[in-house]
């Protein structure tokens, strides 16, 4: 099973692309307020994030993600329910 400590990093290395350049990326950062992601960049993120960690994430628990410690939270149980 994938440790959340594991599952942040990898949601940091795939954030880094979505980011500004010099922006640090840090647990509370906020996806849209702080990346500026819009609904087209969330879906983008979205399908390389289940691609990286091989999963499906439910449309009805993006509402619920906020910050990247939000999100990371979410994979930890995702992944969990799938093993």
């Amino acid at each position: 099973m994938t440790g959340y400590e594991e599952i942040l990093r990898e949601l940091l290395a795939i954030l880094k692309t979505f980011a500004k350049s010099g922006q640090t990326l840090q647990e509370e950062t906020d996806l849209v307020a702080d990346l500026g992601l819009d609904s087209l960049r969330v879906m983008k993120l979205v399908v390389e994030v289940e691609d990286r960690f091989d999963i499906s994430i439910p449309i009805n628990t993006l509402p619920n993600i906020r910050t990247i410690r939000d999100f990371a939270v979410q994979l930890e149980q995702l992944l969990g329910e799938a093993h």
